[in-house]
């Protein structure tokens, strides 16, 4: 599906690093310490900007990061855009469209932590069959927590950078040299189709969590702009059309 990609730095959010995230989560699939695609993802294949190109990369943290976006095929590809839960691209990212309620915001029928929003099911943290990172690709890999957005964004070296034409940060580990590209795919959010493009140099990428203490109608996600990485760990409305980076268990 072509979609035309507004960008835009959905603002105002506050942090999912919370005391209550002391732990970090696995995976229920253990992928073992084969690369999903034959590489070892200690030692990536690389390209002349020293970006991974091999799928899995050891970027010598709690769990191994994807090289590129899920429905992309290479690091500067964009990929799909998803919202929360959710595992098809669609024509738009609204309340209306959403799958996990009833059309707004308040009708929340799955991911509801409090009543006000909906079923309040006391879910926090997406099932399998809604992670579209396991459902696209299988294997173990499957969309990472707040906690790891926040280890990535704390362990590495993030440089700004344009590889082929496209922007975006390279996240250098701090612990073996690695390398891995997040390109500023920008994002789809709730507003009528015109998309009006906001901010030309920002990524919005998804966890797997809500965030447990502000309302159910938001989810944790890590977002960054060109001349800043603070964003990282940040929460937006579910129905909003992100990136998605995705993990896998080493």
């Amino acid at each position: 599906m072509s979609l035309a990609v507004a960008v835009v730095l959905c603002a105002g959010f506050s942090s999912c690093s919370d005391d209550d995230d002391e732990e970090l989560q696995n995976p229920v699939e253990n992928a073992g310490g084969e690369s999903s695609d034959g590489n070892d993802p200690s030692n990536p294949d690389t390209n002349e900007y020293g970006i991974a190109v091999s799928q899995e990369v050891d970027l010598g943290l709690s769990v191994n990061w994807a090289a590129w976006n899920i429905g992309a095929t290479r690091p500067e590809e964009y990929g799909g855009y998803y919202a929360w839960g959710e595992t098809e691209e669609k024509e738009e990212y609204t309340w209306e469209s959403y799958k996990h309620c009833n059309g707004t915001n308040d009708t929340m029928t799955k991911y509801c932590l409090y009543r006000e929003y909906g079923i309040d099911d006391n879910k926090a943290v997406l099932e399998p069959d809604d992670d579209v990172a396991h459902v696209k690709w299988g294997n173990g890999w499957r969309m990472p927590t707040p906690v790891e957005q926040e280890e990535l964004k704390n362990n590495c070296t993030w440089t700004w950078i344009t590889m082929n034409g496209v922007d975006g940060y390279k996240v250098t580990s701090k612990n073996n040299g690695n390398s891995i590209f997040l390109p500023a795919a920008g994002c789809y959010d709730n507003r009528p189709p015109e998309w009006d493009s906001l901010m030309e140099d920002g990524g919005q990428y998804w966890s797997n969590s809500l965030h447990s203490y502000i309302s159910s109608d938001f989810a944790c996600c890590m977002t960054f702009v060109s001349d800043e990485i603070d964003h990282v760990s940040k929460i937006a409305e579910r129905c909003f059309g992100y990136s998605v980076r995705a993990v896998r268990a080493k």
